[in-house]
């Protein structure tokens, strides 16, 4: 029996779950850690076998060490074959790789791109690679959708020493992407022209023609492209220069504004949850202009990405916000029918998988993303690949 423990490390979140890879893929047990970094902070978690739930404040401990060492508690960790990362940023890595001290090295070097999510991922590396050597760990890298991207696409309009140190559009979310991917090739709709948007705390866009990312909207970090919950998205690099002269702001208060303060927090000024948002809109000016916004660019991302694919037959909404939020899946295909995009709207209402009309030219479907399965693939992969070898 093969058991996969996979780690999705973000930064205020750190979610877990275990698969028997017996037979077909079966999730035994998942969990997070939420709020990392509040005096909330806590764990909990659903064991499928034993339908036993439960939660636990972990106080001032570190997330990470906390983790491993409930988990060693809670299972025996020596009947794990292989434990899967998350990892945000893999540069031009594109398949998983065994987690090697040259591996950290790189990771600790590029660790400055993404000082909300690598540090963290590599702390829970190094700690298991420390206290459990025998157990085989893969980074599974979120970029790696996107490495082959047409160059025209991942360019930045920088000097060009920048790009050859490697400063140029990554994008993110591939393990979500991917997920999508599989689950259109199921159905043999993983061929054309299609438009990706997973919609959450983080959202991204990703423009896919044949199978094969072509864009997609984050870039060099996840803070770029579209407006999120707490990120600003695209940002005029002229609002930097000032803020920094204005207000004083040095590197490391600028990147907590654009990426803990900003988004639909910053404009509602109350909260960074759809939701939340949702319920305050006609009480709250705030709250609507958020969401307008969000709907805004998310409208003009498609439209874009319709227009690079030269043409549209497949639309997929994910995420929390993509999944759970049937008025602003309406909104935002709301005059877009002249790319052939018209919506069920009963079928949008009770979160079907497809929420297209019958005679809407372009399919739009709701798909619920699965990281960790994709993660717990890919270990599995890996390793039979390795066993054949």
């Amino acid at each position: 029996m093969k058991k996969i423990l996979t780690i999705n490390s973000g930064s205020s979140t750190i979610k877990f779950a275990l698969f028997d890879m017996q037979n077909q893929p079966e999730r035994k047990l998942y969990g997070s850690i939420e709020r990392i970094g509040l005096s909330d902070t806590a764990l909990i978690y659903h064991d499928l076998v034993t339908n036993k739930k439960g939660s636990q404040n972990i106080g001032e401990t570190s997330a990470t060490q906390f983790l491993i060492d409930w988990l060693d508690g809670y299972m025996d960790l020596s009947s794990v074959s292989g434990i899967g990362h998350r990892v945000v940023h893999g540069m031009k890595h594109i398949e998983p790789e065994i987690i090697s001290q040259e591996l950290l090295d790189e990771l600790h070097r590029i660790s400055a791109y993404d000082p909300d999510h690598l540090p963290q991922e590599i702390e829970m590396m190094e700690i298991f690679r420390k206290q459990y050597p025998e157990l085989i760990q893969l980074a599974c890298f979120d970029t790696s959708f996107h490495t082959n991207m047409p160059r025209v696409a991942k360019q930045l309009p920088l000097p060009r020493r920048y790009d050859a140190m490697g400063i140029q559009r990554c994008g993110f979310h591939g393990l979500s992407y991917s997920y999508f991917m599989e689950e259109l090739a199921r159905n043999d709709k993983a061929k054309g022209k299609i438009i990706l948007a997973h919609l959450g705390n983080g959202a991204s866009l990703a423009a896919v023609k044949d199978g094969k990312s072509i864009d997609t909207t984050m870039g060099f970090t996840p803070a770029s492209g579209l407006v999120m919950g707490t990120r600003t998205g695209d940002l005029d690099p002229g609002v930097a220069w000032f803020l920094m002269q204005s207000e004083k702001l040095n590197a490391e208060q600028f990147n907590d504004l654009i990426n803990h303060q900003s988004g639909l927090l910053g404009i509602s000024e109350t909260t960074s949850d759809m939701q939340d948002l949702l319920k305050q809109q006609l009480t709250d000016k705030r709250a609507a202009e958020a969401i307008e916004l969000f709907i805004y660019q998310t409208k003009k991302w498609i439209g874009s990405y319709a227009a690079v694919l030269e043409g549209l037959e497949t639309l997929v909404f994910a995420g929390g916000i993509g999944e759970n939020a049937p008025e602003v899946r309406s909104r935002i295909c709301s005059g877009l029918q002249f790319l052939g995009i018209e919506l069920d709207e009963k079928r949008n209402t009770e979160n079907e998988g497809i929420i297209s009309a019958d005679d809407s030219k372009v399919t739009v479907r709701v798909i619920q993303t699965n990281e960790e399965l994709m993660i717990a693939k890919s270990v599995f992969k890996f390793l039979n690949s390795t066993i054949k070898k």
